[in-house]
């Protein structure tokens, strides 16, 4: 998995996950990050098309990410706007965190 407030790099071997979706579909996603936002943590995740190409309108999602103790990982949907603006508001500076970072590289 991704460290935790690191994006991965394009160089590092990358990390999908398959979503089980209400409609009984399924989507491959990339796991962007895992950070803490408000004392808990956060997954990003980027869906992929079968080619493992992100989409194209950019769309990323967001869940609150949880390991039991034999370290499986577990997603729950964010149900609470305030939560959800202090997540997003976060994942947007670590957005912005990373562009800096390519700026300096």
């Amino acid at each position: 998995m991704a460290e935790k407030n690191k994006f991965n790099n394009l160089d590092d071997e990358d990390m999908f996950v398959t979503l089980d979706l209400d409609d009984g579909s399924s989507m491959e996603c990339q796991i962007l990050t895992i950070f803490e936002a408000d004392g808990r943590d956060y997954i990003a995740l980027l869906p992929v098309d079968e080619d493992e190409q992100p989409n194209e309108d950019g769309e990323v999602f967001i869940y609150r990410y949880s390991e039991d103790a034999e370290g499986n990982p577990s997603l729950e949907n964010i149900e609470d706007d305030e939560e959800y603006e202090v997540v997003s508001d976060r994942f947007d500076e670590l957005l912005d965190e990373a562009e800096f970072e390519d700026l300096d590289d």
